[in-house]
């Protein structure tokens, strides 16, 4: 489908078009992010992320810290990857490797144990990382549609604002992305209690509507079954600060950001959408842990709204901050890349902060820089579903 809104982007083996030409340094266990971390200091194009995975997980657990490691690798925004192991872990660096392969994309791996340590991976992984990065660079971008974005949508640090301003215009950007044959993914589970029965009614089938139903019940029944009160943690002292008064008052803000669109699907957290349109990611409300799912789970570019500002970022996917009040993006415009304040001061409507916004993103889809990657705001956690072994 071809909306006929276009960007420049990057076109991968398997079709896929990424909005950056990173090559990653993907570490595989807690033990290794060090020396992959030394490499991208030494060779120019490179990104990396500290992390504390990759052994003594088994189960649900085991997959999903797998699933989310190969999501990354295989993110269009990558060209390739040097995948970065111990050896004697149990996300073992040739499985993920294998996987991330299937993309067509290349993929090359090194082991610290069997290069003799960590100054033998790190002369290694740069040999390689050098190779790649130069075959990158001489990649030429192509003309492509709209249709093509996974876009992420994030709120961190809400305020009263937040559902008055950056998230409903995030959600005019939802229905525009839809419109013009791309993909929105709402997450952040955690905050959308209290608002699930809307989502549930825009729900394109009974089993979807179910689904939605189901997560909900799950993220409540894993407060239930710490002993705690989910509330204890959401609002946040920051979102109370800030005006919120409770959870449900939160997840009504939140789901702003979902539009009007139909529901599609509801995906597990690092979860590649099988469906174009609206999607929802099975996520917590945890800035970094969410975002990264989103990421691994495809999105090129994700919208992030904050109220009491943050300046987290992704290392393969830029970030548009968006600030829901003309104070805090005053205060952190270091941070922050558009404002939607302008919405409560009267100045500016909803749909023309929305429009402004579905514009941020075809510049940046062809290359400029956000402020979190400017800053070089690396972030990156996974959503832990078990106990370590």
């Amino acid at each position: 489908m071809s909306s006929g809104k276009k960007f420049w982007g990057y076109r991968r083996p398997n079709g896929q078009v990424g909005v950056r030409n990173h090559v990653l340094i993907l570490p595989t266990i807690t033990c290794a992010t060090q020396a992959a971390k030394q490499i991208t200091e030494l060779v120019q194009g490179t990104v990396s992320f500290i992390h504390q995975h990759g052994c003594a997980q088994v189960g649900v657990d085991y997959d999903q810290t797998f699933r989310t490691y190969v999501g990354m690798g295989a993110n269009p925004n990558v060209y390739g990857v040097v995948v970065l192991g111990l050896g004697c872990e149990t996300h073992q660096a040739r499985s993920v490797a294998g996987e991330i392969a299937k993309t067509g994309k290349p993929v090359e791996v090194v082991s610290i144990q069997d290069h003799n340590g960590t100054l033998g991976a790190i002369a290694e992984g740069s040999r390689i990382a050098v190779k790649m990065v130069q075959d990158a660079s001489a990649q030429m971008k192509e003309l492509c549609d709209f249709s093509e974005l996974i876009i992420g949508t994030e709120c961190g640090g809400s305020d009263a604002c937040s559902g008055l301003s950056a998230n409903p215009a995030v959600g005019v950007v939802s229905d525009m992305l839809v419109d013009h044959g791309g993909t929105a993914i709402l997450a952040e589970t955690t905050e959308l209690i209290g608002a699930e029965h809307l989502l549930a009614q825009r729900a394109v089938d009974d089993r979807t509507a179910k689904r939605v139903y189901e997560v909900i019940g799950a993220m409540e029944n894993r407060a239930i079954m710490m002993g705690v009160d989910i509330r204890t943690g959401n609002p946040s002292p920051g979102n109370i600060k800030g005006g919120l008064s409770s959870l449900e008052e939160k997840s009504l803000g939140a789901s702003n950001k979902s539009g009007s669109s139909p529901l599609q699907e509801v995906i597990d957290y690092a979860q590649v959408p099988s469906k174009k349109g609206l999607v929802w990611m099975d996520t917590p409300g945890h800035d970094i842990e969410q975002l990264t799912g989103m990421v691994a789970g495809g999105a090129q570019i994700v919208l992030f709204t904050t109220g009491r500002g943050t300046p987290t970022g992704s290392p393969i996917a830029p970030v548009i901050k968006i600030a829901t009040n003309t104070g805090i993006f005053e205060r952190m415009g270091d941070n922050i890349d558009l404002n939607a304040g302008t919405i409560i001061e009267g100045i500016e409507s909803i749909e023309s902060v929305g429009q402004h916004i579905f514009d941020e993103i075809e510049l940046v889809a062809s290359g400029k820089l956000t402020k979190a990657e400017i800053l070089k705001q690396y972030d990156f956690g996974i959503w832990r579903i078990g106990p370590t072994f």
